[in-house]
């Protein structure tokens, strides 16, 4: 029989196709049994109102067939099949969809019980990936003649009639060998290949998926696939054991998620989900290979394993499936094509996340703080690589430790507490939650019976300026010159201690910028403040995360309680024996290195000027 040609423009396709167009071999299966379904969607919806059909819609089947000596897979469907014209028309002509025809021309009857998957006639040719021949045989519904079309590729295909007794369509494959790598092709003549991939992209194809399998010492079909996705079933009739047990299934976690979202909408965008919140961070969370994602479905096909652009960047640990119609994608239905649909999606699931981590927060402290301790610095990170942009979305899922409640609080509880008459949101920053604790500065705060925020993580000394306020109450550090006290006010007299301080100065040299009188010491001697500017937690952030960066150094400035016994001692060594007023003053100096948490020079000498004093 003469072979006849693809057109050129169809043979340019195939090819661009086959090595470009599609990324991975594997989504052959989907795609041919998604022609399938979408076979035998159109002869149920003519069963509707043409009674000669005589199937019902649970009479309906894919069947895969697996000939491994002969190295053939079959695809088989018993739905509306085709003719000798829509063979050339559908298969001969590369684009063209047999789909997209069919919807257009049922555009005014009701098809939400069909689903359409094809759209754009090219995924029948990704067999080619892993087939050196295909062969059709097929027979339309309403006609009796059947006809088989058979191609190895670009080199051309035939059409001829043939025998087929019922209709529908079997998609012949004859698989390649095995190239350079082991088991390149074989794989898709396997049991556990098929079911893998049925499992992961055809799951929930609304028709079931049969193929013959042994059965100890017999052999039966079997169906593959689920069909009905557990993000369909209404929340009523699903517990919460099954939404757990499809969790850890489908993302290999021992611990059941923290949150389960359902979520079911239409309206401008119509699409159903199940979001998970992990309450625990897997290993890969930490590492740079984790990439952001959530499956997305397109009417039970999965499109995407991983589709970054649904989740937003604060919520980038939630897992979870996407189903929807609405979305516009590309020619391969690997990627999706920006839309609007795309970003209200991903807007409402970022709503309904928020809602539900605060709703946790409030019903279940434990286990929300349980899952701050893995999400937490993302949040802040987060806050912090939007330049405060995301505050309104996570400023009030942040907690910290309260000087006063001795346990995480979140700001909108500190808030709450506040007197009348405090002004700020005060706040210290340390390594840990015993370093502040002990902080001199902090002594003026407690005095006053002001509760106080530790930020003790690494870049909370960041959160302040991103946040700008919180209920409209701006944050102050208790390193701030102005504390808003009216007794923190008192007047210094500064030339007073002139000499003594132009002393220390010249003790010290340049290892400190400024000497002061200190307004907020009253049990301690000494204590170091930055003053404006870099702080010391930016200086040891800066240095950890870009040692030796430009103008990461923090100002020295010793602030002096000049009522303290200590000072007093200097001052009066220094008219009488100057050598101790240094020693004095350079002991000083480095315990106040100690309490701001700053390395002093040399441990071993500041010890033995120490004992020396006594």
């Amino acid at each position: 029989m003469r072979k006849k040609q693809f057109k050129a423009e169809s043979k340019r396709l195939m090819d661009m196709m086959v090595n470009s167009i599609y990324t991975n071999k594997e989504i052959f299966l989907r795609e041919i049994i998604s022609n399938a379904s979408d076979a035998i969607d159109k002869l149920a919806f003519l069963s509707l109102t043409d009674d000669k059909v005589g199937l019902s819609r649970s009479d309906f089947q894919i069947t895969l067939t697996v000939d491994k000596e002969n190295r053939v897979l079959t695809v088989s469907d018993n739905g509306i099949g085709m003719n000798a014209d829509e063979l050339e028309n559908n298969l001969g002509v590369i684009a063209h969809s047999g789909s997209r025809a069919f919807s257009q021309e049922n555009a005014d009857a009701d098809l939400s019980d069909t689903e359409i998957i094809g759209q754009f006639g090219v995924g029948f040719y990704s067999a080619f990936m892993v087939s050196d021949k295909i062969t059709v045989i097929t027979r339309k519904y309403g006609e009796d003649q059947g006809y088989r079309w058979e191609s190895s590729g670009v080199d051309g295909y035939t059409i001829e009639p043939c025998d087929r007794d019922t209709v529908g369509t079997d998609i012949i494959m004859h698989i390649k060998e095995d190239g350079e790598e082991p088991n390149e092709y074989s794989k898709y003549l396997q049991e556990y290949t098929l079911r893998s991939l049925i499992k992961k992209y055809s799951d929930y194809i609304r028709f079931p998926i049969k193929m013959l399998v042994k059965k100890e010492d017999t052999e039966e079909y079997e169906t593959l696939n689920s069909m009905v996705p557990i993000w369909h079933k209404k929340k009523s009739e699903v517990t919460q054991e099954e939404y757990d047990n499809y969790y850890k299934e489908h993302w290999m976690d021992i611990t059941a998620p923290v949150c389960t979202i359902p979520i079911s909408t239409d309206g401008t965008v119509s699409y159903e989900a199940l979001i998970y919140v992990p309450a625990e961070a897997q290993t890969m969370y930490y590492t740079e290979e984790f990439k952001k994602g959530l499956q997305l479905y397109s009417s039970g096909v999965m499109i995407m394993d991983k589709c970054e652009d649904l989740v937003p960047d604060a919520f980038n640990f939630i897992k979870g499936v996407v189903e929807s119609p609405d979305l516009s994608l590309n020619i391969s239905r690997e990627m999706l094509q920006q839309s609007r649909q795309l970003s209200a999606i991903r807007g409402h699931i970022e709503k309904k996340v928020k809602a539900e981590l605060k709703k946790l927060m409030e019903t279940n402290r434990e286990a929300y703080e349980n899952f701050y301790k893995y999400y937490g610095r993302h949040f802040k990170a987060n806050l912090l690589e939007t330049y405060g942009m995301s505050r309104d979305l996570v400023s009030d899922l942040l907690l910290f430790y309260s000087s006063t409640e001795r346990k995480l609080v979140t700001l909108e509880e500190y808030v709450n507490r506040m007197s009348d008459d405090q002004k700020y949101i005060y706040y210290a920053t340390g390594e840990s939650v015993s370093a502040v604790d002990d902080l001199p500065q902090a002594e003026i705060v407690k005095d006053h019976n002001m509760e106080l925020l530790y930020l003790v993580d690494p870049g909370d000394e960041f959160l302040p300026g991103a946040l700008g306020t919180f209920m409209d109450k701006q944050f102050k550090s208790i390193n701030d010159d102005d504390l808003g006290f009216e007794d923190e006010k008192k007047e210094t007299d500064e030339s007073v201690y002139k000499d003594a301080f132009k002393f220390i100065k010249d003790t010290l040299g340049d290892k400190v910028d400024e000497i002061k009188a200190s307004t907020r010491l009253k049990s301690h001697p000494v204590f170091m403040s930055s003053g404006d500017g870099i702080t010391f937690e930016m200086e040891r952030y800066f240095n950890a995360v870009q040692p030796g960066v430009a103008g990461a150094k923090a100002k020295r400035i010793l602030e002096i309680n000049t009522d303290h016994d200590a000072f007093k001692a200097l001052d009066a060594a220094r008219k009488d024996d100057p050598e101790r007023a240094k020693k004095i003053a350079t002991v000083l100096y480095n315990q106040s290195l100690l309490i701001a948490g700053l390395p002093i020079e040399n441990p071993t000498e500041y010890t033995d000027l120490l004992v020396s004093l006594f």
